[in-house]
């Protein structure tokens, strides 16, 4: 009964939506859920973080058993953003924990660096086909030895930004995949993207969780709406077209960057 008592419809249909997006295109999760539990909730943004972190280690769990039952998974690519990311998280947590910022320091580093983030993630949504044209033409195709090492590159940006603002792993990730991956279908880039999302969120999510800075009760409700929500998205995945969803998901972030850094 105190469980029922502590749930949320709000944080429910929130959850619902940032993970049926997240099902669909591997995007949206820290790129929507940390501003909307800052701006739309009033939860401090460190609290926000971590709590978006733990949510998304279990809700791309529940996408990526979905993912990987229908063969949309590149594990090779999952291992090799890894081998970047979780050494770069670690790093990035020690070194924020090793300058002692107090809890104000850190919400507004938190602030301002999600707000930059997520200003490049909606850049690098609405400019994809010119940025994939540019690259395909100034860099052409690379070597394997170069695709495993910019993919490993990769995860170390992917871990240090998701560590210090929780956004990063799905659009800037998904971004970078199709530039370095172009002869993988989308849903398999989503796919691995998702699956790469939860080591990656769930070391970060525990690093801050030392701090004792989590929302039981928010997370259970998002969890409640998101997992339903990432389930199903994934399921019709492969057959839904989602350009459309690429630019509602990017003027939403553009909006949302301005509210955070002005």
């Amino acid at each position: 009964m105190d469980f029922l008592h502590a749930i949320s419809v709000p944080f429910v249909l929130s959850g619902f939506g940032v993970g049926f997006l997240v099902g669909m295109t591997g995007v949206g999760g820290g790129s929507l859920m940390t501003p909307i539990l800052i701006l739309f909730f009033s939860i401090s943004p460190e609290k926000a973080v971590v709590t978006d972190l733990l949510y998304a280690a279990i809700t791309k769990t529940g996408g990526s058993l979905m993912h990987g039952l229908q063969n949309t998974i590149d594990w090779r690519v999952v291992g090799r953003l890894a081998t970047g990311s979780i050494p770069a998280v670690i790093i990035t947590l020690s070194v924020l924990h090793y300058l002692g910022l107090d809890s104000a320091a850190t919400n507004a580093l938190i602030t301002k660096v999600l707000g930059v983030a997520l200003l490049f993630t909606a850049i690098a949504l609405f400019f994809r086909r010119r940025l994939l044209e540019t690259y395909q033409r100034r860099v052409g195709t690379l070597s394997e030895e170069q695709t495993v090492r910019y993919t490993i590159i990769t995860g170390a940006v992917l871990g240090s930004l998701v560590s210090i603002s929780s956004v990063g792993a799905g659009a800037l990730g998904v971004t970078a995949l199709i530039l370095l991956y172009p002869q993988l279908p989308i849903v398999r880039i989503a796919g691995s993207d998702i699956a790469h999302a939860v080591p990656l969120t769930l070391v970060a999510g525990m690093g801050h969780l030392i701090g004792g800075t989590l929302h039981m009760a928010v997370l259970g409700s998002l969890l409640l709406g998101s997992l339903p929500g990432i389930i199903i998205a994934s399921r019709i995945a492969p057959k839904v077209p989602d350009n459309v969803l690429r630019i509602v998901l990017a003027s939403t972030l553009v909006v949302v960057s301005s509210q955070l850094l002005f």
